[in-house]
């Protein structure tokens, strides 16, 4: 019997990879193996709808546990693998067992980068990756009053949305200059931190972290380095990830920012892959490698690597997409905006609708939107189809984007050439 495809990991990327290989009509045996308890379930309810009752653990999950027996796909949950034999084709598990492979997809996801601060360990400290540290944090939040939270990404800023949205004070501390600063333009770290402040969230910018104080084991408050002092019975630190890159490196196989991977989303050995948060790809809207935390990148690449293992062989190029919601504010963003050397926008702030377009050289890189759903759709049409859009026409309200992307015809939505 033929050993088939390993997957390591039951988030977005592994889910998707074992549905899209057998959709693809794949008849060799999946297993879909991973750590936590439960079946897939999907990550981005977790800071929003979930934390705040409105779904429940069963209503995110990706597919109903029947799916799995019914697919002919051998899901292993609560099983750690340890080690990967490259040579023998085999990982071995934390439970003594161990398992062939003939392809072997690392969808292994990242961590939580841990707050390295005295005080960091005091319980009400939490972190927020997986569906056990949601349910945590959901209990913990009925009974909390002054939240705090650490880090003013994504994260920080959909638990603090969904703290306030309880009834509880909530206060967002952030170390650099703005909100989001990493990935977004300063209107739309203008434009969100007016929301927040304007539902009574108060932001603290530029503001650096000298210790979590709790003198009798539990969080009592969070003393800044200006010595300002924020009471709070619960602590939600959202810094970032971290890939997890262990296993891969362990085995002998390349890792930089992530596991380091080819266009086909091939690590140094060509029977294994590696996607989704765990991945270091080159990314031709980039014009770099690097690594994506998202669901689209993690969704795209399973598909892509469900097509390489079946037979159709190609380079990834999908344009990156994502996604925040907070409140009743939605923001789409499309491309890679790093490297920008100008800015330009539609709409305005004061009617809650407003789009970024990020230009290198004239050349449109990333468009963000905030409640703007058409400008996020016909953006990742001329991203990827690489059209010649002028910032004067970005500018222009009384220009319609649609005709941009259908002077690009039949090529939309395949990649174009990016400036180096």
């Amino acid at each position: 019997m033929p050993a088939g495809t390993l997957i390591i990991g039951t988030g977005q990327a592994g889910f998707q990879t074992a549905a899209s290989l057998r959709s693809e009509g794949y008849q060799e045996p999946i297993a879909l193996l991973g750590d936590e308890p439960h079946i897939p379930y999907q990550r981005p309810p977790l800071s929003k709808a979930f934390l705040m009752g409105k779904e429940s653990a069963e209503s995110i999950e990706l597919r109903p546990r029947a799916f799995y027996p019914d697919h002919n796909i051998q899901l292993l949950v609560g099983e750690r693998a340890v080690s990967i034999e490259p040579v023998r084709r085999r990982v071995n598990l934390a439970s003594g067992a161990s398992l062939p492979y003939e392809k072997l997809v690392l969808a292994v996801g990242a961590r939580n980068r841990l707050l390295p601060i005295p005080g960091a360990q005091l319980d009400g400290v939490l972190y927020l990756r997986s569906l056990d540290e949601a349910a945590a944090m959901k209990q913990r939040l009925e009974n909390a009053r002054e939240v705090v939270v650490i880090g003013g990404g994504f994260i920080g800023l959909e638990v603090a949305a969904a703290a306030s949205s309880l009834g509880k004070s909530a206060t967002v501390v952030e170390a650099l200059p703005r909100l989001m600063s990493r990935v977004v333009a300063p209107a739309i770290s203008d434009f969100f931190k007016h929301l927040h402040t304007s539902r009574d969230v108060k932001i603290k910018c530029s503001s650096a972290i000298a210790e979590i104080a709790g003198p009798h084991g539990k969080v009592s408050g969070v003393k800044l380095a200006d010595a300002t002092f924020l009471p709070a019975d619960l602590v939600i630190v959202g810094i970032g990830v971290a890939p997890n890159s262990d296993l891969a490196r362990d085995a002998g196989l390349a890792v930089a920012n992530g596991i380091t991977v080819n266009e086909n989303l091939q690590t140094s050995d060509e029977n294994i892959f590696a996607i989704g948060d765990c991945s270091e790809h080159p990314n031709p809207f980039a014009a770099a490698r690097i690594r994506l935390e998202s669901v689209q990148n993690a969704a795209d690449q399973a598909q892509h690597v469900a097509a390489q293992i079946v037979g159709r062989p190609g380079p990834y190029r999908s344009v990156p997409w994502f996604w925040t919601d907070q409140y009743d504010i939605k923001l789409q963003m499309a491309g890679i905006s790093q490297g920008h050397d100008r800015t330009v926008t539609r709409g305005n702030p004061e009617s809650n609708t407003l789009s970024v377009f990020y230009f290198r050289q004239n050349h449109l890189l990333a468009i963000d939107s905030i409640n703007r759903p058409l400008d996020h759709m016909i953006g990742r049409k001329l991203i990827a189809a690489g059209a010649s859009v002028t910032p004067e026409q970005a500018a222009d309200e009384s220009l319609d984007l649609k005709k941009l992307v259908s002077s690009v015809g039949q090529h939309a939505g395949h990649s174009g050439n990016r400036p180096n």
